[in-house]
């Protein structure tokens, strides 16, 4: 068998290189629509021709030029020469822009198939691309593809397998610079350094350690000098002989005209990133998205616990004819057991409605275009704007928050958004906030969704004056810039979105979230059950806790239930219930009204109801975010922070409200 050949796909952000990647290996990579999506490289491995292919897919990047990690992989990547063909895919929609990186990829090497993708969204722009003209002026092989439907992808393996095996010859058609630009560059390559790493040398003023490269330099550095085109300059003056190429190129092979989908993302524009509008219809698409999370997870969620309270009847009678004694019964089924159902009956119809919906959205593309709204304001706290990205990823999951993270390049900013990320309200917690807006505030639908994003609203308020404040303190640094895509709007494609949304995010936190459900069930089953004198553990430590529940505006028990909900927000309300019915198991209510009228009878008013639901948003992350946070950061100082930041503002609010009401 023959050895195996390399192959690596290079190109700006959003081109449809994950898409390829999935079409040439059929693997599942996932795709995104922002910036630095692929942070790490994806490798995987196909066949053809007899010949045993590795794919690399490199991270997005517009130039060879590095200004963030991501670029710095794909610049080291290519300059490497450690492949046997590269794939540059070109946005066909952007093609000028896209033609930048790979002018810059052509000074590296020869080895490479240009693939024109997205041809079908072209077309629906009146866009046409002479592709036989332009591999002639390019001097490269040119394939048209849409990489989304296969189209174009069997030609794509030829052109690769006739470069690998040498049956092609190329005569690349490079840039010409300005003179003094060449002068200084035919010195170094004279001595031996490829035309290439001689750009690069000049650009950073790398001086080479032997004697003739070290020579050359000198002579190389001293004609820029004369001319003024050192330092940035010469990066300019590059920069500017490959746009003038490209706009060549472009304006000879490229004819467009106006077409309905251009008119019509730029309707989509005027409203979503409007000055006046672009913020209001944030808020709406958020609430549909809310509204229908929570509306359609009601019926699942209800049919689950169903389902799963009828299992715990079967396996206590199973047990009880087994001769298991009552006590082990009621640890092992409505302990442990009924915790760790009730996590997964709760935690997984909203997360299996959000998380689609949410990638839905981002596949839309309407993600990068809610950063771009959101990135003054992140950029005003001394954040970074993909921070807008993963704050909204927070309210589906703040776990997936903390690993969305891994899109920032700054580490500073990084952490920042990790320690930041739990002050958004994930789904886990909007059970208790629609149930406490529903009985204290509004039983009206429209009023109680208003009421709900405008606590969505305040937490990214906070988000954005707790990382101002952090980055003030601990966190002290400039914001870094980032180059944010704005990708054509494209129609989703929703049966594969669900799968990713279920392998990659629900079953991940699911299982993560149940891991930790199971002891906490055991230690709320001992604290209900086992007493001292006449009161039990949990009334116990629910008294000790009443004076600083009091001061925030809660009590003792309620203190208690976000305590022993630190497995999973959603099991708050039924500790809250065991401890006020003094049950000794965790308990369901049937009602709103019912639950109301229990909550009242022990001391609950609009106030006690308000500063609850502020306390749900601004407290301690759950375990899996907790877990998530460690793993993510390798750092205790970092995921004590985490816990600490939101937990000082859910305290600090719950005062002050408690203070003037």
């Amino acid at each position: 068998m023959s050895p195996s050949r390399t192959v690596a796909l290079a190109g700006n952000p959003n081109v449809g290189k994950s898409t390829v990647f999935n079409e040439l290996t059929g693997s599942c990579q996932h795709t995104g629509n922002w910036t630095g999506k692929t942070v790490e490289l994806a490798k995987d491995s196909f066949y053809y021709k007899f010949n045993n292919y590795t794919l690399y897919d490199l991270p997005g990047t517009y130039s060879l030029v590095a200004s963030s990690m991501e670029e710095v992989v794909s610049r080291d990547y290519i300059e490497s020469l450690d492949y046997d063909c590269l794939v540059c895919v070109v946005d066909a929609t952007n093609f000028e822009r896209n033609l930048n990186l790979v002018l810059q990829i052509a000074e590296v090497t020869d080895k490479i198939v240009i693939l024109l993708n997205l041809c079908d969204e072209a077309k629906k722009r009146n866009i046409t691309i002479n592709t036989k003209l332009f591999s002639e002026m390019i001097g490269l092989p040119v394939v048209s593809a849409t990489a989304r439907s296969g189209k174009g992808i069997n030609d794509l393996l030829e052109e690769i397998h006739l470069i690998v095996t040498g049956a092609t010859e190329r005569k690349v058609n490079k840039i010409t610079y300005v003179n003094p630009i060449e002068q200084a560059l035919h010195i170094l390559e004279f001595a031996g350094i490829p035309r290439c790493k001689a750009i690069r040398i000049l650009e950073e003023s790398i001086e080479p350690k032997e004697y003739k490269a070290k020579e050359a330099y000198i002579k190389a550095k001293n004609i820029l000098e004369r001319f003024n085109l050192d330092g940035d300059n010469f990066t300019e003056s590059l920069t500017s002989s490959i746009c003038q190429r490209s706009k060549l190129i472009t304006r000879t092979v490229v004819k467009k005209t106006p077409s309905k989908a251009e008119e019509r993302d730029k309707k989509l524009d005027k409203l979503l990133m409007g000055k006046y509008t672009a913020i209001p219809s944030m808020l709406v698409i958020f609430g549909v998205v809310l509204w229908i999370t929570m509306a359609g997870s009601n019926y699942p969620s209800a049919m689950l616990q169903d389902l799963f309270s009828n299992f715990e009847i079967w396996l206590a009678g199973v047990m009880t004819s087994a001769g298991f004694s009552e006590t082990v019964i009621s640890l092992l089924v409505y302990g442990v057991l009924r915790v760790l159902l009730w996590v997964v009956a709760v935690m997984l119809p909203p997360m299996a409605i959000f998380f689609p919906l949410f990638a839905i959205l981002e596949d839309f593309g309407l993600l990068p275009r809610i950063a771009f709204n959101l990135d003054p304001c992140f950029q005003s706290c001394g954040a970074c704007g993909k921070q807008a990205l993963t704050t909204c990823m927070g309210y589906g999951c703040n776990a997936v928050g903390v690993t969305g993270a891994r899109i920032i390049d700054s580490p500073r900013e990084r952490i920042l958004a990790i320690v930041t990320n739990s002050l958004s309200p994930c789904n886990g917690r909007f059970p208790l906030l629609i149930a406490l807006i529903a009985m204290f505030f509004s039983k009206n639908t429209f009023v109680a969704t208003i009421i709900l994003l405008s606590f969505i609203a305040f937490s990214m308020v906070m988000t954005l004056l707790s990382s101002h404040v952090l980055t003030k303190t601990v966190l002290k640094g400039e914001s870094s810039s980032f180059v944010l895509e704005l990708p054509p709007y494209r129609k989703p494609k929703f049966l594969k979105i669900i799968w990713q949304a279920v392998k990659e995010k629900i079953l991940l936190v699911l299982f993560r979230a149940i891991i930790v459900a199971a002891p906490a069930g055991l230690i709320i089953w001992i604290l209900a059950n086992t007493y001292h004198g006449d009161a039990t553990l949990l009334s116990i430590v629910a008294n000790f806790l009443d004076p600083f529940g009091k001061f925030l505006g809660l009590d003792g028990v309620i203190l208690l239930g976000f305590i022993l909900g630190f497995p999973a927000n959603e099991i708050v309300i039924p500790i809250i219930l065991m401890a006020y019915l003094s049950t000794g198991e965790i308990t369901d209510y049937s009602s709103l009204d019912s639950l109301k009228q229990i909550l009242v009878d022990n001391g609950w008013t609009t106030v006690t109801a308000l500063c609850t639901a502020v306390f749900s948003m601004f407290h301690f992350p759950c375990s899996t975010t907790l877990l998530t946070i460690w793993q993510e950061t390798k750092s205790l100082k970092w995921t004590f922070m985490s816990v600490v930041v939101p937990l000082i503002v859910g305290v600090v609010l719950c005062a002050i409200i408690n203070f003037i009401l």
